[in-house]
């Protein structure tokens, strides 16, 4: 049997079965007082799936940089375990791709809606696939190009423990560059991996489809997003009410 993952000190391990959903659980512990740096995680070898509560103190608006800043940790954890020639970037603001096919998602939940109301809590969830599956019902991965798993990208040495403990160490490194030096860095790591940067995008986020010219990404991590003559900053809360499915549907 292979050993529960060694988070660092600051962070505390909350192992959970294979059939039980960390970030639901991670929601309901916040809601009832966990510690913030509690790490909830399934307990499962196909699928990486964790969620971590936190106690930004900092406006919703700005709290959420705890987005990009789980995205650049799991970025470096990657890059730490995948060979050389694997590609990890992001669909703004949410979709892990590993060699331009998608492989998980992060998904967020906060007791807070309005962009000035600091949180209580906030929790930023975790879904890596490492293992080959069945997206849907008689679809085999080779039928889905734009679906991947670590494993299928030259990655087979990587265990679930593996990237649990890299994405918690790196992501504890951002945050402290985050209290330290405020979004800047931050921005500055995850833009150079999110896709279409200046270009033509369709996409659904937040309940509304939107397509424009993607302009780059503010000093709060909002898509600015140009349609016609017009230009509009599409903040990251949207993830709050509309979370990314995974496995999505094909």
């Amino acid at each position: 049997m292979e050993r529960d993952p060694v988070f660092p000190p600051l962070l505390t391990s909350e192992p959970l079965a294979a059939d039980r959903d960390p970030m639901a659980k991670a929601v309901a512990a916040c809601a009832a007082g966990v510690d913030a740096g509690t790490i909830f995680w399934a307990d499962r070898e196909d699928v990486v799936s964790a969620a971590i509560a936190l106690a930004p103190e900092a406006p919703l608006s700005d709290a959420m940089a705890m987005v990009p800043v789980a995205a650049n940790g799991l970025s470096d954890a990657l890059g730490a375990l995948a060979p050389p020639e694997v590609a990890v970037t992001w669909d703004w603001p949410d979709g892990l791709r590993v060699n331009g096919a998608r492989c998980g998602v992060l998904t967020a939940e906060s007791d807070a809606r309005e962009a000035a109301a600091p949180p209580h809590w906030l929790v930023i969830g975790l879904t890596v696939q490492l293992a080959p599956r069945v997206w849907t019902d008689g679809v085999e991965p080779g039928q889905t190009p734009d679906l991947t798993a670590l494993w299928e990208e030259g990655c087979i040495n990587i265990t679930q423990r593996d990237l649990l403990e890299s994405w918690a160490r790196h992501t504890l490194v951002w945050i402290n560059r985050w209290l330290d030096d405020g979004f800047r860095p931050v921005h500055e790591s995850w833009i150079g991996r999110v896709e279409n940067v200046g270009e033509a995008v369709s996409f659904d986020f937040g309940g509304v489809h939107r397509e424009g010219l993607f302009l780059g990404v503010d000093d709060a991590g909002a898509m600015l997003l140009k349609s016609g003559v017009a230009t509009q900053a599409i903040p990251l809360q949207g993830m709050l009410d509309h979370p990314a499915a995974w496995p999505p549907r094909v």
